[in-house]
């Protein structure tokens, strides 16, 4: 039997027609492939491409779009729980983004930074930073995926509808090369390591891009980590300016055994540094995926 290819998308692709939202990545793996002169290795009927964009738009579909970042930020309904998750993942945002107090006092004023970290104005100053300050990345667009791996990972109405659609794409015992992006690292870990072995898949390559796995708090949520025992490899491609997902997969920040596999370098060439036509056009990522679709197949 053939191998598959099993696409796991991220967040913000709702109200899009999943057809064309597979054909638009595959466009993107045919660009990287053509950069090492190969061509498309499976028929495209071969590609699962499960769908969830909706899922976690529904969440927040009668708030202004506007309005969105703000009410993460502040909290509203949300627990304790919650609002140090989001707080702890910009904090680290801002660390990591180099965003300084001086940034901050420009963006929010003198007193919201003598006030400190705990309170609502020094998390919007720090997505107003992003947006100052950080080439093409958006605060707003950062607290909302924030605030959707949040929603995965904790609430079931959430995380079960994405992961049946996401366990329906695998057959088990067919050879299925994984390949993930942004919120769908967080999604295909987590079910891989979950339930991978128990359902028999077998993966000879999981792929992960522009991911935030090496973040803190998504980490510490999914503990305890390990190298998925169905997937017989793990690279991770990042463009070291995606803000999204911040740290390679390293010995620090993600330490597992076997080690994952990091490629830092990738020059993403969409506006955030972060869009998967950008990972999948890679000359390497896209031969590293072709190389797992053939060698032995």
């Amino acid at each position: 039997m053939s191998r598959q290819l099993v696409f796991v998308h991220g967040r913000a692709q709702e109200n899009k027609d999943s057809v064309a939202l597979k054909a638009e990545w595959i466009a993107a793996f045919r660009e990287g492939l053509a950069l090492n002169h190969l061509t498309l290795p499976l028929d495209e009927e071969d590609i699962r491409f499960p769908y969830y964009g909706q899922t976690l738009y529904d969440l927040v579909k009668d708030i202004p779009a506007a309005e969105v970042a703000e009410v993460i930020v502040r909290g509203d309904g949300a627990d304790d729980e919650q609002q140090a998750f989001v707080r702890s993942v910009l904090e680290e945002v801002r660390a990591v983004a180099g965003i300084t107090d001086d940034h901050l006092r420009e963006v929010a004023g003198v007193e919201v930074v003598e006030r400190g970290p705990l309170n609502w104005g020094w998390v919007r100053g720090i997505l107003r930073g992003v947006d100052r300050f950080v080439p093409g990345a958006s605060g707003s667009g950062i607290a909302i995926a924030t605030n959707d791996v949040y929603q995965y990972l904790k609430n079931p109405g959430v995380r079960d509808p994405i992961e049946i659609g996401v366990r329906e794409a695998f057959t088990p015992g067919r050879e299925t090369v994984v390949v993930a992006h942004s919120l769908g690292t967080v999604v295909a870990y987590n079910l891989l390591r979950r339930e991978g072995q128990g359902q028999g898949w077998n993966v000879p390559l999981f792929v992960t891009l522009g991911s935030p796995l090496g973040v803190t708090a998504i980490r510490n949520a999914l503990r305890p980590i390990g190298h998925p025992a169905c997937a017989n490899g793990w690279f991770n491609a990042m463009d070291s300016r995606d803000v999204v997902a911040l740290y390679p997969l390293d010995s620090r920040r993600f330490g597992i055994a076997p080690p994952i596999e990091n490629k830092t370098d990738v020059q993403n060439g969409t506006e955030n540094r972060h869009g998967i036509s950008g990972y999948l056009n890679d000359k390497e990522t896209a031969r590293r995926i072709y190389d797992a679709l053939t060698v032995g197949g």
